[in-house]
């Protein structure tokens, strides 16, 4: 890049060099810098440069340039801001993107920096700056008019009747009240975003202590605030029909125009079609799109061009009469999303100079003059996401869909996908605010589209059932989201299918049956980040397949090995050991390191070829954008016509309820649903996010297949709402419309009024098990087929049950697991002399924490046993066998204390006949409507028998068999105790 400079304002030194606001005001033709506390207050007379830095997460910044021009600003002091704005370009390096701001006529990029709002005060530089007149006998009634639904252009007006119309918000300023006017034509949302300003005048002119008052437009009421806000114009008359008139014209309908710049000149290029090719790096350009006009400049285009052209833009402004214009800036190589959309044909990737060395050359001449600059600013990077923000210790059910049916897959097959196959998976845990549900579709490469189609109409039957209380989530092999391996954990994906659907796509496509088999010969990938989140997937059987950063289990029947690529890491290595325990728990594998592979190995995978052997560097967490959506009301090809406006730094408070708004954090994108949203459209949701996909409005080329997030708002999940800088869960849950909802904050400050409490998600009738654990705590992860994953189990227990590991197991980096369930008998210990005895409610409760008494101890008989892969799961024990299992702590032979005696007798069966029965759910500690006059403690008893079976899988005869302590955990398990 080529820069001329003859005068670089000192006053820019060091700019740029971190995050937030920087400010400067012309003064005596002199760029000033304004004080921190300053910010945020502007004057009609006067004339700003605002810088905005963004640190993103890749490490880098990002600059923005406005400079704002009041409507009683001097010419000369706003033809000094545009040079300005030039050379601070210039000095960050040619980066940044200018924009010129007038007074009025602000862009909602420029009005999202001073959230809720700005307000220009009279005065300026010249006349010493009006100070506002703040003692309360001299306090002058001020009349504001609102704009906008999701940022608020402020304007002062005149205290009189003919400012009031039947468009706009008035906001008036008084002594001991602030009264807000809602036009009749005005929108919900525009009066909600009004509020804020109301709270901004509350706080910043009363100290927050002055009355709020709200006044409807055309609502004759005898209401007190109506009459003194009324009373304040000379009494109640009705008010005329405004007329509007756009003073721009139809922006839709004015035709893009191409300007060449040549020392200050224009000359328009005839074209037909407008390309990236017409745009020469040696020149500047014009793009006249009506409401605003792009000035280009090619890399290789000197200062002094540069400062001509934002000058000649001005004038071209002037002489056009056009006032509200917005002049944007921008440098080759680091266009806008939307001034790039308005060409034909722009390439993905134009080959750019990069800028810091611009920055340096300009750096060195600061230096030379005396000014001493640093390099190029570079923010800290953010450390990449390690945590899916979702609890661990909830409840996980799955489905495989066959046709347009779903089977439920049993504990130990809940983890093994097919890729020609279709699943659907419900998760429940524990929140900030209660229970949460996610519910979503899993989609393999090869599975057929009647298939994903009947997953997506079941799981919104399911979304449904639960009152859209739960979060939808659509998701594709290959572009799984982080929160769904870290609720699966311990996961594998096979090549083929177990659905009939496949088995149709074999037959149509008349291609091999390619489904796994434990016999055969199968090459898996080991990936993930750690035990609580690891995957072993099914790859084709070639040495393409092969990548230096991973680690993979390659296997023949019983001929086992583990390759390891020079890429890979330690962790890598330790999950390529635990992953051999679920594929091959009991074949001993042979490792090879990358370079030093047997002839053997090779032979498997066909021939030795390339491979990648490249570091992979995993994709990082894109910086997240806020969208607001708009709808027609017809439907084109059965999907809504949509239209996404961005919403500038937004927070929390910019969604509002009636709406529908999209956050785009490219690895994934949340469609958030307001309550009042209209049904039909609610429907449409991840329609509406497919939409948004296909039409890329950032230009990002997202995959279709990125997962989509489906929220309702007020069950946020905690993986959305850290993606703002702050979350009040109880705003979600409030009653009413945006403006009611913001009205109750205003005037009752933090006193929040809640729609209802969020019910508990419920558990499917076949499965008997609780949604969530009655206490969140850290679940760790099995690692061997013939172990059923454990969810809620404690650290206290997982370091307890290490003592018992088997020092002689292959694997010891695979972390201690659970068994099924076994007729056999647990080595027992005695009690410490001097010790009472256990009571049953101290059995009961450790019962309940642990999962399974002493998992660890596996007789050698049985460990050594071979599992294989597609044997159906384990019969259940039989009572006889269960009966013979004693509570941890007691010891054969041993009398029995009272309490013990106590609790054999609750244990043997008693006469249940005569007592009225009653359904389950009326049972249940969190009944909504539960039984009384019942023995509290014996709440199974009146379960009726087919009831009792499905519940406990099992009779009453055989559950009064149980030990005391069993059939406490079965109870607090079912919420019976």
């Amino acid at each position: 890049m080529v820069i001329s400079m003859r005068e670089v304002d000192p006053v820019f030194k060091g700019a740029g060099q971190k995050d937030g606001l920087e400010i400067w005001r012309i003064e005596k033709l002199q760029a000033v810098p304004v004080p921190r506390e300053s910010h945020g207050k502007f004057f009609t007379g006067d004339s700003y440069i605002i810088l905005k830095t963004s640190a993103l997460k890749n490490g880098s910044f990002c600059q923005e340039i406005h400079y704002w021009l009041g409507k009683d600003t001097r010419q000369d002091e706003a033809g000094i801001a545009a040079i300005k704005t030039v050379e601070l370009d210039a000095a960050l390096g040619g980066r940044a993107v200018q924009y010129r701001e007038v007074q009025g006529n602000e862009t909602e990029k420029f009005l999202s920096y001073f959230k809720p709002c700005i307000i220009p005060e009279e005065g300026g530089a010249a006349s010493g700056f009006r100070q506002a007149v703040v003692n309360e006998r001299e306090y002058v009634p001020r009349l504001f008019v609102c704009k906008g639904k999701h940022t608020v252009q402020v304007e002062e007006v005149p205290f009189a009747r003919a400012s009031l119309n039947h468009d706009d918000i008035l906001i008036l300023d008084t002594n001991s009240k602030i009264f807000q006017f809602n036009g009749s034509n005005s929108s919900i949302q525009e009066r909600a975003k009004a509020l804020e300003v109301v709270q901004y005048l509350k706080d910043a002119n009363h100290e927050g202590t002055c009355d709020v008052a709200v006044v409807d437009d055309g609502k004759l009421m005898a209401d007190a605030d109506a009459g003194e806000f009324w009373g304040l114009f000379g009494g109640f008359a009705p008010l005329p029909k405004k007329t509007f008139s756009d003073p721009d014209g139809n922006d839709d309908a004015f035709p893009s125009k191409l300007l060449c710049v040549n020392e200050g000149q224009t000359f328009p290029l005839d074209c037909e079609d407008l390309t990236r090719a017409l745009l020469d790096s040696t020149k500047c350009y014009f793009l006249d799109c009506g409401s605003e006009l792009y000035v280009w400049m090619g890399r290789e285009t000197v200062l002094e061009d540069r400062k001509r052209a934002g000058l000649a833009a001005e004038e071209l402004l002037r002489e056009g009469n056009r006032p509200r214009c917005h002049i944007i800036r921008l440098m080759e190589g680091f266009e806008t999303v939307i001034f790039r959309s308005k060409f034909s044909k722009w390439p993905k990737k134009v080959e750019t100079v990069v800028s810091d060395e611009s920055r340096g050359k300009v750096a060195a001449i600061l230096k030379r003059q005396g000014i001493n600059v640093r390099g190029v600013a570079k923010a800290a990077p953010l450390k990449e996401e390690s945590q899916a923000h979702i609890d661990c210790t909830g409840n996980l059910q799955v489905w495989r869909v066959n046709d347009c049916e779903k089977t439920f897959l049993s504990f130990y097959e809940q983890c093994k996908f097919y890729s020609g196959d279709c699943y659907i998976f419900q998760y429940s845990y524990r929140g900030d605010d209660g229970e949460n549900c996610l519910i979503g579709t899993w989609f393999g490469q090869k599975s057929i589209e009647e298939e994903r189609s009947a997953a997506t109409s079941l799981a919104h039957a399911m979304v449904d059932s639960l009152k859209f209380q739960a979060v939808l989530v659509r998701l594709y092999e290959g572009k799984e989201s982080m929160e769904f391996f870290t609720i699966f954990q311990n996961m594998v994906i096979f090549k083929g299918g177990a659905s009939t659907g496949y088995k149709k796509y074999v037959s149509e496509n008349a291609t091999e049956d390619d489904t796994y088999s434990d016999n055969g010969v199968a090459l898996f990938r080991v990936q993930g980040s750690g035990p609580e989140n690891m995957q072993a997937i099914q790859v084709d059987t070639a040495a393409a397949s092969l990548n230096s950063s991973y680690c993979y289990i390659l296997h023949d029947g019983d001929t086992l090995f583990t390759w390891v690529g020079n890429l890979s890491s330690s962790m890598d290595h330790g999950l390529a050991e635990r992953q051999l325990d679920v594929l091959k728990p009991n074949l001993q594998s042979r490792l090879l390191k990358e370079g030093s592979e047997s002839d053997q190995f090779w032979k498997l995978l066909g021939s030795k070829c390339e491979y990648p052997r490249q570091k992979i560097v995993r994709d990082q967490e894109s910086d997240s954008r806020l969208f607001s959506c708009t709808f027609s009301n017809e439907i084109n090809g059965g999907l809504l016509m949509l239209q996404a406006r961005e919403v500038f730094n937004f927070t929390q408070d910019d969604m509002m309820t009636e709406e529908i708004y999209i956050l785009d954090c490219h690895s994934s994108v949340f469609i958030w649903v307001g309550q009042h949203v209209d049904t039909n459209i609610r429907a449409h949701a991840l329609m509406i996010g497919e939409k948004f996909l296909e039409l890329d409005i950032l230009m990002e080329n997202l995959s279709r297949e990125t997962p989509l997030y489906v929220i309702t708002q007020g069950s946020e999940p905690q993986f959305f709402t850290r993606f703002f800088f702050t979350w009040d869960s109880a705003k979600s849950a409030m009653h009413g419309n945006s403006f009611e909802r913001r009205l109750s904050i205003v005037k009752n400050g933090v006193k929040l009024i809640r729609d209802k409490p969020k019910r508990r998600p419920t558990t499917s009738s076949h499965t008997g098990r609780c949604i969530v654990p009655d206490k969140p705590q850290r679940r760790t992860t099995s690692s061997s087929p013939d172990h059923a994953r454990v969810r809620g189990r404690s650290p206290s227990f997982t370091a307890l049950a290490a003592n018992f590991e088997n020092p002689n197991a292959r694997n010891l980096s695979t972390p201690p697991v659970a068994t099924k369930p076994s007729p056999r008998t647990t080595p027992r210990t005695s009690p410490e002399p001097g010790k009472p005895p256990l009571r049953a409610d101290s059995i009961a409760a450790i019962s309940a924490l642990f999962e399974q008494p002493r998992p660890n101890l596996i007789p050698k008989s049985r460990k050594g046993r071979a599992v294989n892969k597609h044997q159906p799961e384990a019969s259940k024990p039989e009572p006889e066998a269960n009966a013979k299992e004693t509570a941890p702590g007691e010891e054969d032979g041993q009398t029995l204390t009272p309490a013990k005696q106590e609790d054999e007798k609750e244990g043997q069966p008693e006469d249940v006949e005569g007592l009225p029965e009653y359904p389950y759910d009326r049972l249940r500690t969190s009944s909504t409507d539960p039984v009384t006059a019942i023995d509290q403690s014996r709440r199974e008893v009146y379960l009726s028998s087919a009831e009792f079976r499905e519940k406990f899988g099992m009779t009453k005869e055989a559950f009064a068999q149980l030990p005391k302590w069993k059939q406490t955990r079965l109870k607090i398990t079912l919420q019976l105790f």
